[in-house]
């Protein structure tokens, strides 16, 4: 983990990304194409956090490695599905650029852990 973030803050900031997320999803149209892109949006979002607690619960550095890898794989898969609801305009490329950008960090942060 940088100095610049404790597990626990690390673990806040994952927790308020999270949040963020839940409300742009609820945001989303409600056209079909929108509901299924916000329900992979969802899945893999909240994989991240969850994912990480359980590394951080973790009882061998092997756990902790897979769940490290497994959450930032899943902020991966977010970045797809964020950049598909960019490009296809079902939402406002500015409130989609903040997630863009708080999952590269968080992704950097999640692959200094990975040893």
């Amino acid at each position: 983990m940088t100095q610049e973030f404790s597990k626990g803050e690390f673990r806040k900031r994952l927790y308020f990304f999270t949040l963020k997320l839940i409300e742009f999803i609820d945001q989303l149209p409600k056209d079909n194409v929108s509901q299924r892109i916000g329900d992979e949006l969802f899945s893999s979002g909240t994989s991240v956090i969850s994912n990480y607690i359980e590394a951080t619960a973790a009882t061998t550095k092997k756990d902790l490695n897979n769940y490290t890898i497994a959450s930032l794989k899943f902020a991966n898969e977010c970045k797809l599905w964020l950049a598909l609801v960019r490009d296809s305009k079902r939402a406002n490329p500015d409130k989609v650029k903040w997630f863009l950008d708080e999952l590269d960090e968080i992704s950097s942060i999640l692959a200094e852990t990975i040893s």
